[in-house]
């Protein structure tokens, strides 16, 4: 059984930071692309950074979030982070971790969530 479980939200005052944390068990991790996405109410779910497998040496940010958030992985703990400075209130949302994998078919799994919110 796939699970992605994040951690890390909470409630943090603008130009802060917070770190998030996906720990993934069920796939075998380095072979995933993994990203971080975010929906806030009533909006659609947005990407906002991706970084791909094994070594990770290319990751990818949504516009709004380039130079203050920083996505990471670590194969050895099957884990993914973002690292997100700055904060302001438009970055408050459900943030979701996501993997991905695209062979003959897609493998993509999703967790459960955790809410980050930015007061003024």
């Amino acid at each position: 059984q796939v699970q992605l479980v994040e951690s890390g939200g909470g409630l943090v005052q603008a130009g802060g930071s917070l770190r998030l944390s996906c720990a993934a068990s069920g796939i075998i991790f380095s072979i995933y692309g993994m990203g971080w996405y975010r929906q806030a109410p009533g909006k659609q779910r947005e990407l906002v950074a991706t970084i791909t497998s094994d070594s990770g040496d290319t990751t990818n940010y949504a516009d709004s979030v380039k130079g203050r958030f920083t996505i990471s992985r670590d194969n050895a703990r099957n884990m993914v982070s973002l690292q997100m400075n700055s904060l302001q209130p438009d970055d408050t949302a459900v943030y979701y971790c996501n993997a991905y994998r695209r062979t003959f078919r897609v493998f993509e799994y999703w967790g459960q969530g955790t809410q980050v919110t930015v007061s003024s």
